[in-house]
């Protein structure tokens, strides 16, 4: 048993059945079906309707051709689509007029698999990052995954807006990015020792670099450290950090040891603090977009999870990778504004289709199946007078 396929060959059922339940339809497109035979059908019936098809305007029965011409036009786009095929959609379809319900579910088995594919995408292109040492890849990626929600929440007829889930997990610490184990470490150790040995190197960075930023919790404690002693305006030297690192309980829990702490501080201090610092942010960047991205994925494989609440918990999943892309526009002297997204259309569809997307059709008789399967209905029960849904 499979509801989503059986909810698009309903929904194609009902139009063979109805050509005026397209009306209804149109915030509705080809490529949320799953099916690629069913895009390319989907699509052909939009494009008879668009041509003004006998069948669209014409009283009496569904004549025959709007199957057929409907068949050989998806044709030309697909292999393997036959009449017999188109049939056994007709007979999928329990009631025609309920084809607005049909639409809502292929939409939301859509929404689910769509954000899956960017959220994938993002993962990729952060790893990928990572390793070649930039961010505008896995930037430029989590602003099409921010649009594609956006348009989908427009579609689906809700406002976008990041909700936390009710019930917060706790996430998987950050995984460390897939370049030389030693890099990331040597960077952020390199910098510690420049903020120990340089007077006023700390306030190259403070405004922009946080403790979470650095990949060892061990050295985003010291740094803590570090802007505890900038921030009171005390002298910064090993002594000193040594003395707030046993204030805060580092050394009796055992989480900096003598040996650690000597690595550190023994360390070379002849640097630039802020390149360094840049560094550092930079695999923070990365590691942040593969974690958002990890978890929008997780929540959109949550079949129980409804769209519009995967919408909205899919945006604030990306709200701590917007947190840190604003401080390394900070860092970088740049307005810290999220480009535009121009993966998907501004705008979504009037609010009348939405509306017709979101409520249940008023039963009314059903059309007769195209062909000699019996008469339409009278004039008075059939649709409505046509609208303008441009």
């Amino acid at each position: 048993m499979n509801p989503l396929l059986e909810a698009e060959q309903a929904v194609l059922g009902a139009v063979l059945l109805d050509p005026g339940q397209l009306s209804h339809l149109e915030w509705l497109t080809p490529d949320h079906f799953y099916r690629p035979v069913h895009q390319a059908l989907f699509a052909a019936l939009r494009k008879l309707r668009d041509d003004l098809h006998p069948a669209v305007e014409g009283e009496g029965p569904v004549p025959l051709s709007w199957v057929t011409d409907a068949v050989a036009e998806a044709g030309l786009h697909v292999r393997g689509l036959t009449a017999s095929y188109a049939h056994l959609l007709v007979s999928a379809c329990p009631r025609p007029a309920h084809a607005p319900v049909y639409g809502r579910m292929v939409l939301e088995g859509a929404i689910h698999r769509t954000v899956t594919q960017h959220a994938i995408r993002l993962h990729q292109e952060a790893r990928a990052g990572a390793l070649r040492g930039e961010v505008e890849g896995a930037l430029h990626y989590a602003d099409v995954l921010t649009g594609v929600l956006t348009d989908l929440a427009r579609r689906w007829g809700t406002e976008p807006r990041p909700v936390a889930p009710a019930t917060s997990q706790a996430p998987d610490p950050p995984a460390r990015p897939p370049t030389q184990p030693d890099r990331v470490a040597e960077d952020e150790e390199f910098l510690l020792a420049v903020l120990v040995e340089r007077p006023g190197a700390m306030g190259e960075v403070v405004d922009w670099l946080r403790p979470g930023d650095f990949a060892d919790p061990v050295h985003g404690q010291l740094y803590r450290c570090l802007g505890a002693l900038h921030h009171r305006g005390e002298p910064i030297d090993r002594i000193t950090l040594l003395w707030e690192a046993q204030r805060r309980g580092l050394l009796a829990d055992g989480t900096l040891t003598e040996d650690r702490f000597a690595a550190i501080c023994d360390s070379v201090g002849a640097g630039d603090a802020e390149w360094l610092g840049k560094q550092v942010m930079r695999s923070s960047l990365t590691r942040t977009a593969a974690t958002s991205a990890l978890a929008v994925r997780t929540l959109a494989e949550d079949e129980v999870l409804a769209p519009g609440r995967l919408i909205n918990h899919a945006l604030h999943a990306l709200g701590p990778l917007d947190e840190v892309r604003a401080r390394w526009h900070t860092a970088n002297g740049r307005t810290a504004s999220r480009a535009p997204a121009t993966a998907t259309p501004p705008s979504g569809p009037p609010a009348a289709r939405v509306h017709a997307a979101l409520t249940r059709s008023t039963p009314r008789p059903a059309p007769s199946p195209p062909g000699l399967l019996g008469p339409r209905p009278t004039p008075t029960a059939a649709r409505p007078p046509s609208r303008n849904h441009s």
